[in-house]
């Protein structure tokens, strides 16, 4: 009992890392495209 409490908390604990993970790399591509697009309206207005 004690191991399947343990198993479902590291198996928990992985999956809320995994998607942590995901959510930065999601905000990290968002902020990377927003700065691409700014630079070449940026570069377009001058």
């Amino acid at each position: 009992m004690v191991l399947a409490v343990i198993v479902a908390l590291l198996f928990g604990a992985s999956f809320l890392v995994e998607a942590l993970l995901w959510v930065a790399i999601v905000a990290a591509a968002v902020w990377v495209v927003g700065f691409l697009v700014n630079g070449a309206r940026r570069t377009v207005s001058t």
